[in-house]
């Protein structure tokens, strides 16, 4: 299923904002935005807004904490579940599950500038060293490592495919010693994403993202859980909290306590 890459919601007018969404509603019926945590804050308060003023149900708004690259892989399988026969709850909620079967970090030539994963002080006084090199995994359990021979970082237990940016660091760490050690499947090349840069707070860097790459494994990980309907707007979801209204079914619900 194609992806609509939504325009500048920063610079435009909110009318704009509004006729888009409006027409994609009309077009598909739902609609699930994904961003990043690297979103700038008025384009997120101006997908609230417009979802505010269209008094929709029918607008999910998903920001996983992912690195770019990785937001990119769970974009793609959220389109390849939106070929198959998967209500729009379901496969909007999908996303908070596939999350954890994605593997997201980056090599990287200084974590000076690094603020979105836990970096202590030797590893900061380690980067001012020239040629000093530093894996990171973001996601699922954040984790650094000073780069060194055969040196690794923890990865999935399961199969999986790597796919492999490169920005501006001359390495072949990924390809040649990280992909044998988390025994990738299959390896392919992307373009960096524009985002990768400042998420990770240095150019000098090569992004890496294993992801479970067959639909027919994503679509039984999806209908393997058990499906709710949200007692709010109907819509039929999996996990705990819908997400086009953001109810919490009653079940989930923290129980009143006595004053």
């Amino acid at each position: 299923m194609p992806a609509v890459v939504l325009g500048d919601l920063g610079q435009e007018s909110l009318d704009l904002s509004l006729a888009d969404m409006q027409t994609l509603i009309d077009q598909h019926g739902h609609v699930i935005v994904v961003c990043s945590q690297a979103t700038p804050r008025n384009v997120v308060q101006r997908l609230r807004t417009v979802r505010s003023l269209l008094e929709s149900d029918r607008i999910a708004l998903f920001r996983p904490e992912l690195p770019p690259l990785g937001i990119a892989v769970l974009a793609r399988q959220l389109r390849q579940l939106a070929s198959c026969d998967l209500s729009p709850g379901v496969l909007a909620s999908a996303g908070r599950l596939l999350t954890h079967y994605i593997h997201a970090g980056a090599l990287l030539g200084s974590v000076t500038k690094l603020d979105r994963i836990p970096v202590d002080l030797k590893s900061h006084a380690k980067s001012w060293v020239p040629g000093s090199q530093f894996g990171v995994l973001a996601h699922p359990t954040p984790h650094l490592v000073k780069m060194g021979p055969s040196v690794t970082l923890p990865g999935p237990e399961f199969g999986t495919s790597l796919l492999v940016a490169k920005g501006q660091l001359p390495s072949d760490w990924v390809t040649t010693t990280l992909a044998p050690s988390w025994r990738a499947r299959g390896l392919r090349e992307a373009a960096l994403p524009a985002e990768s840069a400042a998420w990770w707070g240095t150019s000098k860097l090569v992004e890496f993202c294993a992801y479970l790459p067959d639909l027919s494994v994503l679509y039984q990980l999806v209908t393997s859980v058990r499906q709710n309907s949200c007692h709010w707007c109907g819509i039929d979801v999996i996990g705990d909290r819908c997400v086009f209204c953001s109810a919490i079914p009653p079940a989930h619900e923290q129980p009143a306590r006595a004053g």
